[in-house]
């Protein structure tokens, strides 16, 4: 499988459900908070789709690209795991370096928190970009699922009933 933006997000979030997402095991259709998120990103700014493209370089979807001025437009519901959304923009402006568009920067955008974030790629996040491709090959290759993490956001997860269900015996 390839390496998503989305599966560099989950490796800074939860390996089990990067896992899980890269082998079909998906429970975001369930979650109403996935479902408040996309109407956030549809809500917030109508006016982003006619200003900004949506592109796909190498299989990776970039939603709002602002061609002009080179800047990549990530709406998140909340800032919780910001760096995994910075993560991820970060891969979009690698994705992008790799074909050839320098100079590219991000802003993460928070609506309902009234907060942005400007994204930027250094020399030191490239290299890491490199080991986190190759760890994120190696752990969604597995056949084994790695162990749940335990941790807060674990309850707002759309697969906590998945990793938290109990067998009766």
């Amino acid at each position: 499988m390839q390496v998503t933006a989305t599966l560099v997000n989950l490796f800074h979030v939860c390996r089990r459900e990067m896992w899980l997402h890269a082998n079909g095991i998906r429970f975001e259709h369930t979650s109403d908070m996935v479902y408040d998120g996309k109407l956030i990103h549809e809500k917030s700014y109508p006016q982003r789709p006619e200003k900004y493209e949506e592109i796909e370089i190498d299989g990776v979807k970039i939603d709002f690209y602002d061609t002009r001025n080179k800047v990549i437009h990530e709406i998140k519901r909340s800032d919780k795991v910001e760096s995994a959304h910075e993560w991820q923009v970060k891969y979009y402006i690698h994705v992008l370096e790799r074909n050839g568009i320098s100079g590219v920067t991000g802003i993460l955008e928070y609506p309902t928190l009234r907060h942005t974030s400007k994204v930027e790629l250094t020399d030191d996040d490239r290299k890491s970009i490199a080991r986190i491709e190759q760890d994120i090959e190696r752990i969604i290759s597995s056949d084994v699922c790695p162990p749940v993490i335990n941790a807060g956001i674990c309850r707002n997860c759309s697969y906590y009933e998945f990793c938290y269900v109990a067998e009766e015996q």
